[in-house]
């Protein structure tokens, strides 16, 4: 499958990463209907191209203004309308959420709505400092549908409950004490430095290994009583055999040869092509 074409975003194909912007800059990376399908095409075809890490960030001022008002107002109360739009970004979070490959978050100005749970199904999230962090929906008259259970389980029901019932904005420094956000940069060289060695970590490690330790990860947060608990940790042996026997005994042989895996793949260059987006 070729690269899709895009319009509400871009897509720049580093292999063996990939950079995603958000590119509505003009109303603040707002999420309409179109960009959310094209995030989801776009999710699909990453998985396809077996890419082995994602970095995600907006173009202009700001990450994401969360939702763009103008579907909710354009729909004139069109229910069934709204649920189809409503329940297609609910679809674009899961798959972005159930990535095999690593998503780092780059952040800056406005995270909000659906900016806001985007950050919070990254495996790593980095904020520029200055940045702002809110649920805004019910001063809209709206409510965080689709995004809470992502919210909940990243921030915990108890911040969750503040954030969302009460609208506060808050500022990247809080965002990294309660635990949105992995790291807080002070300029854009800074960021472009915490995220080449996240890229050059993710590169370091086993392409299969890191997609089945995400997967488990997620089944644990996922699992409920013990029964479920042990049906996990059943397929984790499995998987961990799999892995043993093949990734583990290259980085086994890697090891003990004092050489590199066969999948580490050194990133060339990053700093430059970073920057160069940014001009």
């Amino acid at each position: 499958m070729n690269q899709p074409a895009f319009t509400c975003i871009t897509v720049e194909d580093h292999h063996p990463w990939c950079a995603i912007k958000l590119n509505r800059p003009d109303v603040a990376n707002a999420m309409s209907l179109k960009m959310v399908e094209e995030l989801t095409t776009c999710f699909e075809w990453l998985v396809e191209r077996s890419f082995r890490c994602l970095i995600l960030e907006g173009a202009g001022k700001n990450f994401c203004a969360g939702a763009d008002i103008n579907d909710v107002k354009n729909a004139k109360g069109d229910n069934h309308y709204l649920q189809q739009l409503n329940r297609a970004f609910g679809h674009m979070i899961q798959e972005a959420d159930r990535l095999p490959m690593p998503l780092i978050c780059c952040l800056h100005g406005a995270v909000m709505g659906g900016g806001f749970g985007l950050a919070c199904v990254s495996d790593l999230a980095i904020a520029m400092h200055g940045t702002r962090f809110a649920l805004p929906e019910t001063s809209l008259g709206l409510i965080p549908a689709q995004i809470a259970p992502f919210v909940v389980k990243r921030i915990g029901l108890t911040q969750a409950r503040r954030l969302a019932l009460f609208g506060e904005r808050i500022n990247a420094e809080e965002a990294l004490e309660i635990g949105i956000i992995h790291h807080l940069s002070h300029s854009l060289d800074d960021q472009v430095a915490q995220v080449e060695k996240a890229v050059n970590a993710v590169l370091k490690c086993a392409p299969q290994a890191t997609a089945a330790t995400k997967q488990l990860l997620h089944e644990v947060q996922d699992s409920s009583g013990l029964d479920a608990l042990n049906q996990i940790l059943d397929k984790a042996a499995i998987d961990f055999a799999d892995a043993a026997s093949g990734e583990g005994r290259q980085g086994a042989a890697a090891f003990m040869e004092k050489r590199a895996a066969l999948w580490v793949q050194p990133v060339e260059n990053f700093k430059q092509i970073i920057k160069e987006r940014h001009h």
